[in-house]
């Protein structure tokens, strides 16, 4: 890695795990267990005032970074918060409209039955690059993996006509999303595609539907045997690969691979196929469930899920706790919304380390217990929360007081405990990237062409960075991807100058 060790990408990495050492008792902090650990007092003494009085509208303000959260604020304090937002990789649309999704205008009606405005939103974008990726690479055959119900790869097959095999190791996502393609296919028979784009502008459908498998990912195996049986079984093993050998597909040519919302280790293993088969041209991957990547030694030919890159390995202090991971997968726009809203959400945080107080004080073993009293039980007094969440705990809410003084007191505190989980947010996006970063090294390491791209619209999509490897240059494959887009609000410093190498 002597040629990348004094890149931009290597700095940030060095940059960012030197940040996480100097606050890392804020990163793995639950705050569950604010009041059992008292976490207040672990902040910095000079933060503390600061915090304690700060509105929810200065605490968005902090982590926006646009106009000064407080007269009184800091600088140590000033100064972690904007080291945290400068080292998190760009995520576009900064302010952008905080309106929910609606059905995308540039899919087909037909492809968006089943489907939710949110993902409408994600496979309309994701197609598009995909498109470029395969006239770039004269690729016409795409591998779905973790397809789901299959949109995805619905679009890619019916919409733009590509050869596409979908993967999913859930047999029963499998046999239905074959069921949605059926129904579209009738649909097709009936209308010949073209009456319901009358007018739309937008290009009739094809009867090309996508080949269904279900099976897992063995990040071992060669890339034509990579499939195991589904787990569960089921009635049978999975179905013989139809990739070919390891030279490429069946008509012998390449194929790209993509997945959306990869879970934990499955990302990790995908990046590894590419970088040893030559039968996969390009991946387009969007990651989710960081906390469930491996940390620990792998069996023999499964790569490790972090680090990837021996330039991360190689960096003292780069490890990640389950917490940090965990944090990495917290949506940052939407708790801005709730903070700028003064949402009533706000005081679940609260609630939840409250009620962990009276759980420890009780019954010491049942600490962590990850307890969901249900996702709305905010808007509930707390009286009614804990009726709720100490049964969960096998724990009678009748012989708890409720109502205490103690139990008054941490309330009271609600607008500390928000300002702890703030701090925590305005770090959970530089995991991401650390753990993103770790991946485009690791493809730089080997000499591959590589980008993260803010490709969604994070106000509603939090997993919004897509990483894009191929075997050639991809500056026509991005050029220009914003204006496909139709309500993107692309920001126009997505990537600085010191960005360039990164994208």
């Amino acid at each position: 890695t002597a040629h990348l060790q004094h890149s931009p990408e290597q700095r940030r990495a060095a940059d960012i795990i030197h940040l996480l050492l100097l606050y890392r008792p804020l990163l793995d902090a639950f705050i569950i267990d604010f009041f059992t650990e008292d976490l207040w007092a672990q902040l910095p003494p000079a933060w503390q005032p600061a915090l304690a009085s700060a509105t929810p509208t200065q605490l968005a303000k902090l982590l926006e970074g646009c106009g000064s959260p407080g007269a009184s604020w800091p600088l140590s304090l000033l100064a972690f918060a904007a080291a945290a937002r400068a080292l998190a990789f760009p995520r576009g649309s900064p302010g952008g409209s905080p309106r929910p999704p609606c059905q995308s205008s540039l899919l087909h009606p037909l492809l968006r039955r089943h489907v939710k405005p949110k993902k409408q939103h994600e496979i309309q974008r994701l197609s598009k690059l995909l498109q470029r990726l395969s006239q770039a690479t004269g690729c016409q055959r795409v591998v779905d993996i973790g397809a789901g119900q299959g949109h995805l790869s619905r679009i890619l097959s019916f919409g733009l006509g590509l050869s596409v095999t979908a993967v999913d190791s859930d047999g029963r996502l499998v046999s239905l999303a074959e069921r949605f393609d059926q129904e579209l296919l009738q649909e097709l028979r009936k209308t010949k595609g073209l009456e319901k784009t009358r007018g739309l502008g937008l290009h009739p459908l094809t009867p090309n539907a996508p080949q269904h498998i279900a099976g897992r990912l063995d990040p071992a195996a060669p890339w034509g045997d990579f499939l195991l049986p589904p787990n569960p079984p089921g009635s049978g093993p999975a179905a013989q690969n139809p990739l070919g050998g390891p030279g490429g597909s069946k008509d012998g040519g390449q194929v790209l691979v993509t997945g959306l919302h990869a879970c934990g280790d499955l990302s990790p293993a995908l990046l590894s196929h590419f970088t040893r088969s030559p039968a996969v041209a390009a991946v387009a991957l969007v990651s989710c469930c960081y906390m469930k990547l491996s940390t620990a030694p792998q069996p023999p030919g499964c790569p490790l899920g972090y680090p990837l890159s021996a330039s991360v390995a190689t960096l003292p202090g780069h490890q990640l706790s389950y917490r940090a991971r965990e944090a990495a997968c917290h949506a940052l726009e939407e708790f801005e919304g709730r903070l700028c809203r003064g949402s009533s959400q706000l005081r679940a945080h609260c609630y939840r380390a409250v009620l962990e107080s009276i759980i420890c004080a009780t019954d010491p073993s049942k600490r962590h217990l990850g307890l969901q009293p249900g996702r709305k039980a905010h808007g509930l007094s707390f009286p009614q929360y804990a009726h709720l969440g100490l049964p969960l705990a096998g724990l009678d809410p009748a012989r708890v007081p409720l109502d205490s003084e103690a139990v008054g007191a941490m309330l009271e505190q609600q607008h500390k405990v928000v300002a702890f989980y703030t701090l925590g947010q305005l770090l959970a996006p530089v995991v991401e990237t650390l753990i993103l970063l770790d991946r485009l090294l690791y493809l730089r390491e080997q000499g591959f062409h590589c980008a993260l791209v803010p490709l969604f619209n994070p106000q509603f999509s939090p997993r919004n960075l897509v990483l894009v490897a191929a075997r050639i240059p991809l500056a026509t494959v991005l050029a220009g991807l914003d204006k496909d887009n139709e309500d993107w609000d692309s920001s126009e410093d997505r990537h600085s100058k010191e960005d360039e190498d990164l994208g």
